[in-house]
């Protein structure tokens, strides 16, 4: 076979001819109907339901006629799926770009913008983020009455100057985070590719693609855009790419290039073809196309034109997939936001923590206080003179009881929570993008997660292999191989060749069984361990889609048999359970060394010397694929038909589901038993069964198969039909395989963190139902005897309903779902199917689009008004991380997308746990504490107004007006009440050996209506006492009472800030210290507010002692009796 041929055949899993034998002209595209295993590829991506048993990928000459002087080819029939969210128009653009004059406007720029917002609307975006909160509202309102005399109070600065600092620091961190997203944004659209000219080719950026542009692209290169693709390396036309970044999925996906442009002899060729490209309106359904390529001129050797060439999603290579193999070029018909990638990508929102919407309601009710205590204080003076003007002076008077800097402590304490969050060196590399809502991070009551990179690695490994009576592992791989090698040597393989022959002799003669002659043969009666051995591991080296990635030498094999050199292989296929099956067969000593449209060879490297292994020539036996029957979802197994080119054998071979695979096989009484086994361990389990065929018995099912095929109604139902009649019957149970896939490190141990601190995980996956259910049971997701329930293809509204039902009426299970049922679920029955799934302890979600899983996102959101956490590490998890709550991107082998649109990236799905039950906790305690520490200060000293005003005639006047004013809730004060960030209430290790403490934090009562109050009437009596005693002990100045009065005020809330410390820091100290230094040093340096001469007196000391202990002493008593007689839960693990 030449080496040109075998590189155009090297494409596993089609079907051969009908008789069997290898197809004319394979370098000329031999697709004798791709239909049967095609569908392996489709079904992978989802296609199955979309195409018909028999669809032909692409033209035939049977699909061809002419019609009105044009060649017509007819598409293949495609139903698809319901359109949405429809952006742009369709196009139609001439092929070759000579013919093209690149209009501007009329399509998207290919960039990728995550930014939210541009020089205009910069300004405009913050302040209306900013004064949709009440405070800051309220504060520009207070801000502008200053500017009318009549209003105003004290200095101008002291209430503008605020407000303007806060929006200054405000806007500085919302540039500051975008201008980070624009330049990653840059990086990504600054990837340069190879654009094809008619001068040649060159390198271009990814944002300097357009429309009509012919691109190519390298092996493990990221696709650009949208394109339909023309031409691959592989002169078959086919090529794999990896999806994983667009739909989750990590089986590589089948695609061809289109017939008439991948026969020409080389890229520049298509220069000098004349015709259009016209693609259908872009859309979300990244498994649906609908277009048609036009040929006018330019085809060499074409008779009849022009040519019409139906274009189908197998033609195409969607944006943020990447070519897994060879060299292709694409021809770009959607850019920027009308690729499929970016209409399932939301946009970016400005997302709100809950404490701010708590202190946001909160500072609504401070306003109703402040407009009471107003209306008491002009009620009380009888409403005299112009009393609206008094009430409004009183309303600014009072405004400090909603304090300004309330905001600005907050952000910078989410600040400080970021930075620890990053410097942590148990999460290395944690980054958090999103500064403003770390202690959301400390609410979380439901995880929904990716499966695919983010609780797995997507390395599949063959952990148990078990044939009834013995069963092997990774480690008895070499008790495989000595079972292989004495095999191989009984019957003579590599040195005596042709003695095999002879004991297949048998296979000629009867009908249904074989004949006798095959004393080591395939019967029932056979016990010979070693030939049990090798039939188990032939079945799994043939029962496949896998293709051998490198090209097998010209020497390889004679037709019958031959040799090959040993060497290790590299695999495609689109499923990686199937790499991992083929590479345990290798390992052992069976290797697929090539693989055709129509033969499979296998190299026999058990056979060498064990003192030499994989060191030498090894023999080679060589098999004609005869019939391949894919795996779909509906059928939850797939069959190969081979003919040994030695023996002429003729073996059907079948894997399978358990479920179904049960009644296929012998009867057997181990079977059940051993599935049960090996799925408990969280392994998905294929059970292998074959069935030698004698001639007589292959005929008769290839004349059914053949009648079925050409059915024009039912034509899917009745291959299925036949090929159960015939074959699906009576097979000799071989073995069972476990392939594991492997999980991140530590996945078990976080998800029983996250589960015993009450956050409940969902996982949403794009991969199939059965590989999912396995990995939330390996996972510990599914918990030890815990029901696990599945709802799957219900396509109706009826039939969901009822699933829906039951489940109701079940306890505490595990919910399996997948895609299809979701959607009928989310459109017609969305608050009954979250108020179901919401109570239950796991759900697992299968064949997610990343619009399904945003949407569950948000269905969650608004059903339960819980937070919801969303980690995935693919770009296909992007929709979902950006509509949670707060987002958290893995960075991992799927790329950095989803990390770049998170809100926090980390390396591991372990550090979740640290993340949430550790930086959550504080966060979210720390914040709730200092917002009420920031409001009690603001309450203080308003109080104390509202008593001088009451007991001064109920004069709108202010008590502490200018430096007073502004320096009491900055220089002296706001170093340790902002240090109350610093604090914690338990450690690290009891907050990561005590998951259950998180649990208290999503009942939101750290802040909530009782707290306020509770410290509302602290305020009330504090600022009352300080009022009041410093009026009682007035002598003879009002200074003094100012003067004793605030520093009774400042020592007051310095002494309430040792208060509340749990847990005392360096930093804590200094800044208590610091703060009293410096209000001593101002005493002097303020002469206009201080009275020095009373200052030095004893009279001050002693009376600014007694305002001091009658207003904290007693708050120290009931902090003391509260800790003795109620302690909270976390202080008896302390």
């Amino acid at each position: 076979m030449s080496t040109r041929r075998r590189a155009a055949a090297r494409m596993g899993g089609y079907m051969a001819a009908p008789d069997g034998r290898e197809a004319e002209g394979t370098e000329e595209i031999p697709m004798h109907r791709l239909s049967i295993n095609s569908r392996a590829s489709l079904d992978s991506a989802g296609l199955s339901s979309t195409f018909s048993t028999d669809t032909p990928l692409m033209a035939t000459e049977a699909d061809m006629e002419i019609r009105d002087g044009r060649l017509q080819v007819e598409p293949p029939a495609i139903t698809g799926n319901a359109r949405s969210g429809k952006r742009g128009q369709a196009r139609t653009e001439p092929l070759n770009p000579l013919d093209n004059n690149f209009k501007k406007s009329r399509y998207p720029a290919n960039v990728v913008s995550n930014n939210k917002y541009n020089f205009i609307t910069f300004v405009p975006l913050v302040l209306f983020e900013q004064f949709k909160f009440f405070f800051n509202l309220y504060f520009l309102l207070v801000a502008l009455s200053q500017f009318v005399p009549q209003l105003r109070i004290g200095y101008l600065f002291t209430y503008v100057g605020p407000l303007v600092f806060v929006l200054l620091v405000t806007m500085g961190k919302e540039g500051h985070d975008d201008f980070a997203r624009r330049r990653r944004d840059k990086e990504a659209n600054s990837q340069r590719f190879t654009r094809l000219t008619a001068e040649g080719a060159e390198m271009v950026a990814s944002s300097k693609l357009r429309v009509g542009d012919l691109v190519e692209l390298e092996k493990n290169q990221r696709v650009p855009a949208d394109m339909v693709l023309l031409r691959t390396t592989e002169s078959s036309g086919a090529c794999f790419v990896r999806t994983d970044q667009l739909d989750g999925e990590t089986d590589w996906k089948l695609r061809i290039a289109v017939p008439p442009t991948q026969k020409l002899p080389d890229n520049m060729s298509l220069f000098g073809l004349h015709g259009s490209v016209y693609a259908e309106a872009p859309h979300r359904d990244i498994y649906d196309f609908v277009g048609t390529l036009t040929l006018d001129s330019g085809m060499p050797g074409t008779e009849v034109r022009p040519i019409n060439v139906p274009l189908a999603v197998e033609n195409t290579l969607w944006a943020n997939t990447t070519l897994a193999s060879g060299t292709a070029v694409g021809y770009v018909v959607y850019t920027g936001r009308d690729t499929r990638a970016a209409m399932n990508t939301g946009q970016a929102k400005t997302k709100v923590g809950i404490l701010d919407s708590e202190v946001n309601r909160l500072s609504k009710i401070l306003f109703v206080v402040t407009l009471g205590l107003s209306l008491a204080m002009v009620a009380l003076d009888g409403f005299k003179a112009v009393w609206y003007v008094t009430l409004f002076r009183f309303l600014i008077l009072f405004s400090s009881i909603i304090p300004i800097s309330l905001r600005v402590n907050l952000d910078m304490g989410k600040t400080v929570y970021s930075m620890g969050i990053e410097r942590d060196a148990e999460i290395p590399g944690a980054v958090m993008r999103n500064s403003m809502i770390p202690e959301e991070l400390g609410r979380i009551e439901y995880c929904l997660t990716d499966k695919t990179g983010t609780l797995t690695r997507n390395e599949m490994e063959l952990k148990r292999v078990h044939m009834g009576v013995m069963a092997y592992t990774a480690e008895t791989s070499d008790e495989v191989t000595r079972h292989l090698r004495s095999n191989l040597q009984s019957r003579g393989i590599g040195s005596a060749a042709e003695a095999l022959a002879a004991t297949a002799a048998g296979a000629e003669a009867g009908d249904d069984t074989a004949g006798a002659g095959l004393t080591r043969g395939h019967g029932r009666a056979r016990r010979d361990m070693s030939q049990r051995v090798f039939d188990m591991a032939e079945s799994l080296a043939l029962c496949h889609n896998v293709t051998p990635a490198e090209e097998a030498a010209d020497d390889t094999y004679d037709g019958r048999t031959g040799v090959g050199v040993a060497r290790p292989m590299a695999y495609q296929a689109s499923s990686p359970d199937e790499v991992a099956i083929v590479q345990w067969t290798e390992q052992v000593g069976i290797v697929l060394a090539e693989r055709t449209l129509t033969t499979m060879t296998l190299r026999m490297d058990a056979a060498l010397p064990a003192e030499q292994p994989r060191v030498g020539v090894a023999p080679v036996l060589a098999y004609d694929i005869l019939h391949v029957f894919p795996f779909t979802s509906e059928s939850k197994r797939m069959g190969i038909i081979v003919r040994s080119q030695l023996t002429g054998e003729i073996t059907f071979i079948q894997k399978g589901a358990d479920v179904v695979m049960a009644r296929i096989v012998e009867y057997n009484d181990w079977l059940e038993e051993e599935c049960g086994n090996m799925a408990r361990e969280g392994l998905r389990t294929l059970v292998v069964g074959r069935k030698r065929l004698t001639r007589q018995a292959y005929s008769r099912f290839e004349d059914a198969y053949a009648q079925a095929r050409a059915a024009v109604a039912g034509r899917a139902e009745a291959m299925r039909q036949v090929v159960t009649e015939h074959l699906e019957h009576g097979l000799e149970l071989v073995g069972v395989t476990g392939v594991e896939d492997r999980l991140q490190d530590h996945v078990r141990t976080t998800l029983e963190l996250l589960g015993n601190a009450g956050v409940r995980v969902w996982m949403l996956t794009g991969d199939k139902t059965e590989t999912a259910t396995c990995v939330a049971v390996s996972a510990r997701l599914v918990r030890r005897g815990q029901l696990v329930h599945v709802i799957a293809q219900q396509r109706a509204a009826n039939e969901l309903r009822a699933a829906l039902e039951t489940l109701r009426t079940l306890g505490e299970c595990c919910l399996v779902i997948d895609g299809d049922s979701l959607q009928v679920a989310l459109d017609f029955f969305r608050d009954e199917f979250i108020a179901a799934a919401a109570r239950l302890p796991a759900v697992v979600c299968c064949r997610c689009s990343p619009t399904q899983k945003a949407a569950v996102v948000r269905a969650l959101q608004r059903y339960t008004r819980c937070r919801v956490l969303a980690v995935g590490d693919g770009g296909n998890d992007v929709s979902m991380i950006q509509a949670a709550d707060i987002g958290v991107g893995l960075v991992g082998r799927e790329g950095r997308q989803a990390s770049l649109a998170a809100d926090v990236s980390i390396n591991q799905f372990a550090h979740l746990a640290r993340l949430l039950l550790w930086h959550g906790r504080n966060s979210y305690k720390r914040s709730a504490k200092l917002a009420q520490f920031v409001i009690h200060r603001g309450l203080i000293i308003s109080i104390m107004q509202v008593v001088f005003s009451a007991l001064f005639y109920f004069a709108p006047i202010a008590l502490f007006q200018g430096m007073l004013l502004v320096g009491y809730t900055t220089i002296y004060t706001m170093a340790p009440v902002f240090s109350l960030v610093l604090d914690r209430d338990i450690s690290d290790e009891i907050a990561m050996l005590y998951p259950e403490l998180y649990a208290e934090l999503t009942k939101g009562r750290v802040l909530s209506l009782k707290t306020f109050c509770t410290w509302l009437l602290i305020s009330i009596y504090q600022g009352g006492a300080l009022m009041l005693i410093a009026v009682y002990l007035f002598d003879t100045e009002f200074v003094h009472v100012v003067s004793i009065a605030f520093t009774g005020l400042v020592l007051n809330e310095l002494l309430m800030v040792a208060l509340e410390i749990r847990t005392w820091h360096r930093w804590m100290l200094w800044s208590i210290l610091g703060s009293l230094a410096v209000y001593v040093a101002s005493i002097w340096v303020l002469p206009a507010y201080f009275d020095l001469a009373f200052i030095l007196t004893p009279a001050f000391v002693w009376k600014t002692l007694v305002i001091t202990a009658v207003s904290s002493v007693p708050l120290y008593i009931i902090k003391l009796v509260g800790r003795i007689y109620a302690p909270p839960a976390y202080a008896k693990l302390t």
